[in-house]
């Protein structure tokens, strides 16, 4: 029926809840340091439950993220560790590999959830072009995720698109509807920006099952393929602090991989082609969601990988 891209789920709440430090000091970043075999094995299990995208666990590895903790100076080491090790999950996944895509990842760079703290456009596309010099060598495509303003969008789809890469652009959107971003910006203003710029996909990702569903109209209206990856909290606070996620956001209860897919599902029905999870969900929601997409009649498949050389 229709060519579904199965994305891995969340990696950074995924590598907390498997792992005894439960107060890492580069959040999920810290994990390529003091325990790298956990990361390959939450990359390898994504893969053996059906993702055929795994994005590189490089999220608080920022420039701004580490300068906070006076070693921004080891952003590049962090940057390779995080591909290096993605891709040896890849090959240690045998056949369930096959095919498989690395993506880059361009995060926020000065705090989830928070548009109020986005820098300015060129301090933002400076960063941005400095990430994907050290993730270009090493990905098939980037994810430009979690993004809350139009203009830190536009900034991470350029420098992305500029490496010559697949650029996937996910806005997370205000959980009460997702009929906007958390900037309050609209779903269609927010893809105005991103004219000019080669992007292949459009996504909401870290924002509410329900929104995503809400949104997939305004999303798919660009024309691109497109889709989405919830997460399985309960509503961002806007005075969310970043650095604290758990101390003040809710795990909901309701989302176990039944009731995820089904969600997913929904998504597909309206247009959706990419979907996945975020934070909060695991390789049980992604290998649930890999068996009702199959038994529904879809076809999973790859996006296109880096040719070699």
């Amino acid at each position: 029926m229709t060519d579904v891209i199965l994305l891995e789920g969340g990696t950074g709440q995924e590598l907390l809840n498997r792992s005894a430090d439960k107060a890492p000091r580069h959040w999920s970043a810290e994990y390529l340091l003091s325990d790298p075999d956990l990361v390959r094995a939450v990359h390898r299990d994504y893969i053996c439950a059906g993702a055929r995208v795994i994005t590189i666990n490089a999220y608080s590895a920022s420039f701004t993220r580490m300068a906070l903790l006076g070693e921004a100076d080891r952003v590049p080491e962090l940057q390779r560790l995080a591909c290096e090790i993605a891709l040896g999950a890849r090959d240690a996944a045998g056949a369930a590999g096959d095919g498989v895509a690395i993506a880059g990842c361009l995060p926020p760079l000065n705090g989830t959830y928070r548009p109020d703290r986005v820098r300015q456009f060129a301090e933002n596309l400076d960063e941005y072009r400095r990430l994907t010099a050290l993730q270009a060598p090493h990905v098939d495509l980037f994810r430009c995720e979690t993004l809350s303003t139009a203009d830190e969008g536009r900034a991470a789809a350029l420098a992305a698109a500029e490496t010559g890469l697949p650029v996937w652009v996910s806005w997370t959107l205000d959980d009460a509807g997702g009929t906007a971003l958390r900037s309050g910006e609209s779903i269609a203003a927010a893809n105005v920006a991103l004219e000019g710029i080669a992007v292949a996909a459009v996504l909401a990702n870290c924002t509410s099952p329900e929104a995503i569903g809400a949104a997939m109209a305004e999303l798919a209206a660009t024309g691109r393929p497109t889709g989405g990856y919830a997460n399985g909290f309960k509503p961002i606070p806007r005075s969310f602090l970043p650095g604290r996620t758990l101390a003040q956001v809710g795990v909901r209860q309701d989302l176990d991989p039944d009731a995820y897919a089904a969600f997913a599902l929904d998504w597909v029905a309206r247009g959706a082609t990419i979907v996945g999870g975020c934070c909060e969900t695991g390789p049980a929601h992604i290998a649930r969601l890999r068996d009702l997409l199959l038994a529904a009649g879809h076809r999973i498949v790859s996006p296109p990988r880096r040719q070699a050389g």
